[in-house]
């Protein structure tokens, strides 16, 4: 703990930029949009196939400009990039309250994915990943804790307040919120280097003691065999909780009851970030990646033969011991065998995948429902993909291993510190 808290006040402006990003990007993310999914239905005459349909389209498409759009974080500073990928999610909030069309629903949707569940995370764990050498997975953890706080706080905080004022005029304080974290984010980033410069100097290489692109780490085996089993995870969790309502109903629970349990997951997933932060600086990524997704197989067994709340209670705290895996992994990999400098055009490949991934899973299950696939069995069969993936890494991941050299990374990260890093 004395060595997190060293590390935190000695990178506190870099640390507070990752949290408030990953934090800010929730006004994009599923768990917070969802919230208000009743209104806008009912608002634009939507079934709920209708809304699911429109929202799994929008994210689709969303993921696909991220493949192109991800990389302008190997371009531009997280200062510049940053900021105006805020500005742009705050103009969606406040077109999620003035919109009065479905096609405009369609673009504001897209735009609520793409610049906050897409870039302002994607460019909050790139900055990590680029700022941070050997205490990458430490930093991750502690970045992370802002997306952590967000899921636990907004989605109740929206349920309350707009039992006050009209949901139109919520997204109006979001979008005004994200402006005022704007400056913020200016004065705390103003030491940052552009990541050109950072590439010739603080830059760690990956396998064969070099950096690769984009084409090349793709074409990767590595890659090829990972990439499947990261998506699995934001694919199949966004299902589960997006069918949550039926979930309660075949198991004769109350909806609110279910809900209350999800809190204990939260909480896990919190200390597993700092956990899995702490274990990949000691022992590396390649050993977590096989272990990392197990608990969510015994998770999802445990949830298809559950009988009573209390055995959902510890499947979801599973999930969370998992999701700290999921929240710090993706990068570390990417950075770990690729090299940093092409890191933002690699990961938004990646990030592209999981967001498609997190579109697609909802819709598959629901018509899987509707074929007579119930989800019990459907959760059983999750289980057994999260198991297959884990294995399928063990001979990719030995190979890798091999060509990886001693790079002697450092904790030096930034530049050591505000006061060392001069604008570019």
């Amino acid at each position: 703990m004395r060595a997190y808290l060293a590390f935190i006040r000695d990178n506190a402006p870099f640390l507070a930029v990752g949290a408030l990003l990953f934090f800010l990007s929730s006004f994009g993310q599923t768990f917070l949009i969802a919230i208000f999914a009743g209104e806008i239905r009912a608002e634009f005459a939507l079934s709920n196939g209708d809304w699911g349909l429109l929202y799994m389209g929008a994210t689709a498409a969303s993921a696909t400009v991220m493949i192109f759009a991800g990389a302008l974080t190997d371009r531009f500073r997280v200062r510049t990039l940053g900021v105006a990928v805020l500005g742009l999610l705050a103009i969606a909030c406040l077109g999620m309250a003035l919109n009065q069309s479905v096609l405009g629903l369609v673009l504001i949707v897209f735009c609520l994915r793409l610049f906050g569940q897409g870039m302002t995370s994607h460019t909050a764990a790139t900055a990590m990943a680029r700022w941070f050498s050997a205490t990458r997975g430490r930093a991750l953890a502690i970045a992370t804790v802002g997306f952590v706080l967000a899921e636990a706080a907004l989605p109740l905080f929206s349920a309350w307040i707009k039992t006050i004022l009209p949901w139109r005029h919520v997204w109006v304080g979001f979008g005004c919120f994200i402006l005022l974290m704007m400056p913020l984010i200016w004065h705390l980033l103003r030491y940052e280097r552009t990541p050109q410069s950072v590439a010739k100097t603080d830059s760690t290489p990956g396998m064969d003691g070099r950096h690769w692109t984009r084409a090349e780490a793709i074409r990767y085996p590595l890659f090829l065999t990972i990439l499947p089993a990261m998506t699995l995870f934001p694919m199949f969790a966004t299902t589960f909780f997006f069918h949550q309502v039926h979930f309660a109903e075949i198991k004769g629970w109350s909806h609110i009851a279910l809900v209350a349990v999800f809190p204990l997951g939260t909480f896990t997933l919190m200390a597993s970030t700092f956990l899995f932060g702490w274990a990949i600086d000691r022992f590396g990524a390649s050993r977590l990646l096989l272990i990392y997704l197990l608990p969510y197989s015994v998770a999802f067994v445990i949830h298809a033969y559950a009988p009573t709340i209390t055995w959902a209670a510890l499947g979801v705290i599973l999930m969370g011991l998992a999701g700290g895996g999921q929240a710090t992994l993706p990068v570390t990999t990417w950075s770990t065998y690729f090299g940093t400098a092409h890191i933002g055009a690699i990961k938004a490949v990646s990030t592209a995948v999981m967001v498609f991934g997190s579109a697609i899973g909802p819709g598959l299950s629901g018509w899987l429902i509707d074929v007579g696939v119930g989800l019990e069995r459907q959760l059983l069969i999750y289980a057994v993909t999260f198991v297959l993936a884990s294995g399928a890494m063990i001979v990719p991941l030995r190979r890798a291993n091999a060509r990886l050299t001693d790079r002697g990374d450092s904790p030096v990260q930034a530049g050591g510190g505000p006061g060392k890093i001069t604008g570019t």
